[in-house]
């Protein structure tokens, strides 16, 4: 039977901005965004209390919490403390599975301190992280990744939760079916339509219908209602696209300032790139226009690219055809795709470059 651990750091990036700033603690912290506008990318615990949250938009944030503090968002801080906490991962095993920068999967079933219970692993790491970066974590233990991704969710923030064999299949029962794991929102009221509320409800309902209705995907929701799941921690997870993207304060209306906002994207994206050692064939322009309609567009090639000139050159026509955006626009994003590792060219033996 396997050991596998769920760390998922407490509000990540709001808890960053309070340790980093002592003004900020024991108050409701939104990071990005403003009271104007833009989107939410966190929130501090305080916040949440108010009903303020990720994806949220900055203006009804505000509405809702009208004392909430917004700061600007410090992704290379954030990434520099995800590495951090990660060294502390690999002392314990090398099968860890990051799924973002404020949470991943460790399997310690085989670790490299030789010790026997997992429990005590995620206690030692949880005490660590807040050690060496005064921030707090949230861990779930037991023998799949669903369940202990349940787990780390139980007794947030700054908890922890075991579950056990003898418990899984109860606890399952009993889970509301907006708290599966893989389950989103969308799935969850379609469930909800079909009489399907819990785990129970789940497992009464056969692998064919759960197929028919929803797909392959029916047949993971047939097995984890039995908390069942047999996938990998898997150390080496490929990224299908690597993106960036901005909300501004102010629409943007002139090309000149939408081509400085996409260079600098562009910017980011090959950053990103280079440090993956990876290229690309795909390149997607995203255009969010002020009355918040969504227009993306791409354009792929046969050749392999990475640089940022090469990024911002497609971008830049892209954004022109068919034609400059006819009206003002609140965000740009800027994605690569059809991602090619550096190990993937070795295998393969070639390498293609695209000159533009």
């Amino acid at each position: 039977m396997r050991k596998i651990i769920h760390i998922d750091m407490d509000a990540f990036f709001a808890s960053v901005e309070q340790r980093d700033n002592p003004e900020l603690r024991g108050k409701p912290v939104a990071v990005g965004g403003s009271k104007a506008r833009g989107v939410v990318a966190a929130a501090s615990y305080e916040a949440r209390k108010y009903g303020v949250h990720s994806a949220l938009a900055s203006k009804i944030a505000a509405q809702r919490c009208p004392h909430l503090i917004f700061v600007k968002a410090r992704f290379e801080v954030y990434s520099a403390v995800s590495r951090q906490i990660r060294e502390i991962f690999h002392s314990y095993t090398d099968l860890v599975e990051p799924l973002s920068l404020d949470e991943a999967y460790l399997d310690v079933t085989e670790n490299k301190v030789g010790m026997p219970s997992a429990t005590i692993i995620a206690q030692e790491i949880r005490k660590r992280i807040f050690e060496e970066t005064g921030l707090t974590a949230s861990a779930g233990v037991s023998y799949n990744k669903f369940l202990a991704k349940i787990a780390s969710d139980m007794n947030k923030p700054n908890g922890f939760t075991l579950i056990t064999p003898d418990k899984a299949e109860g606890l399952v029962a009993g889970l509301a079916i907006e708290k599966f794991h893989g389950i989103g929102k969308v799935t969850a009221a379609k469930m909800q339509s079909m009489g399907i509320l819990t785990g129970a409800n789940l497992r009464e309902r056969s692998e064919e219908e759960l197929v028919r209705n929803f797909g392959k995907v029916g047949r993971y929701y047939y097995r984890i209602a039995r908390a069942q799941d047999d996938r990998d921690v898997q150390p080496h997870r490929i990224r299908k696209s690597i993106g960036s993207e901005r909300t501004f304060d102010v629409d943007l209306i002139e090309e000149h300032d939408m081509l400085l906002q996409i260079d600098k994207l562009c910017q980011e994206v090959a950053h990103d790139m280079e440090r993956l050692k990876a290229t690309a064939k795909t390149v997607t322009l995203k255009i969010k226009y002020f009355d918040f309609t969504l227009n993306t567009r791409s354009k792929t090639f046969l050749s392999e690219f990475s640089s940022a000139d090469a990024i911002y050159t497609i971008t830049r026509d892209l954004l022109r055809t068919p034609q400059l955006p006819l009206y003002p626009v609140r965000l740009l994003g800027v994605s690569v795709s059809s991602l090619l590792y550096q190990h993937d060219r070795l295998q393969e033996g070639y390498q293609l470059t695209l000159e533009l």
